[in-house]
């Protein structure tokens, strides 16, 4: 680690490849976005031990999306995970290439639906709900990577049915989960958190019709421009989601599932059941009558 803080050898341990190749002030960028994962996972960590109502579920997932992306990062920073892609008429030759990370679209699988996963328990939506709006995430994601290693124009087809099932998670997530949120008080910050996240997953798509689909910015921009809003959508939502929590009733949430953990008899939690007072010195207390 002393040898990368001092001097950047990734790229020579790991050289870049194709005509549109990744370069060191990338990678330089990229470090640091891992370091940040890597600072708010670590802090995410140490304050599960001690949660806001004793409830742990938000530092959960987001412990577990904060170390996937320190990981991807890393990859990335470090010029791996990646493959060779011809481009498709964007550059003179017909044989013009281009390094597309695939990396990060592992990442967005743990990424969006953690960012999803915590909308729909504040706003109190259905188990099914969330679960079907994180396999439009998914939808979404496969179909940009199908996208990515398509090499024919036939890869703008992938790109609608991707970008069709982002504008049907951003219906749910503002439309479903606001009317949700409205039944349990928490319509601001619901408002708020939502119009945030769509609003930087709104880019994802430009992003990508500019980089890996249309090949129009390089991929060092390119890292630069996805390594920004995924520092926003995920460590930047996850502190909010965290400090705004501290509010929140998490029985009326039903978020209060993670303190007591699991019991047989039949739900009964008897660390929640206060002990009977004792009965006074010389007080008998009544049968009842049959």
């Amino acid at each position: 680690m002393g040898l990368i803080l001092r001097s950047n050898q990734a790229l020579d341990i790991n050289p870049p490849a194709g005509n549109e190749a990744f370069s060191v002030h990338g990678s330089d960028w990229l470090w640091a976005v891992t370091a940040v994962y890597v600072i708010i996972f670590l802090a995410f960590y140490a304050a599960s031990f001690k949660p806001f109502s004793g409830e742990k579920i938000f530092h959960y997932i987001f412990s577990v999306a904060l170390l996937v992306g320190s990981i991807a990062y890393f990859a990335w920073a470090s010029d791996l995970g990646y493959s060779v892609i011809t481009v498709v008429n964007s550059k003179p030759t017909s044989s013009w290439t281009r390094q597309v990370f695939w990396v990060k679209y592992v990442y967005w699988v743990v990424e969006f639906p953690a960012v999803i996963l915590s909308l729909g328990l504040l706003s109190g939506v259905s188990w099914a709900t969330i679960v079907y709006n994180v396999f439009l995430s998914w939808v979404w994601v496969v179909s940009y990577l199908i996208s990515a290693y398509t090499t024919s124009n036939y890869k703008w087809g992938f790109y609608a049915f991707g970008t069709f099932a982002w504008l049907m998670l951003a219906i749910n997530t503002l439309g479903h989960g606001g009317n949700s949120a409205k039944r349990v008080g928490l319509t601001r910050d619901h408002s708020v958190l939502s119009g945030w996240v769509n609003l930087l997953w709104l880019l994802y798509p430009i992003a990508f019709g500019l980089s890996d689909g249309g090949n129009k910015i390089g991929v060092t921009p390119a890292a630069i421009f996805f390594g920004v809003l995924d520092v926003l959508l995920l460590p930047v939502t996850s502190i909010a989601i965290l400090a705004l929590s501290r509010k929140w009733d998490y029985g009326r949430l039903n978020l209060a599932f993670t303190r007591y953990g699991r019991v047989h008899d039949a739900g009964s939690f008897p660390e929640k059941n206060a002990p009977a007072a004792a009965p006074a010195p010389g007080v008998t207390t009544a049968q009842p009558t049959v």
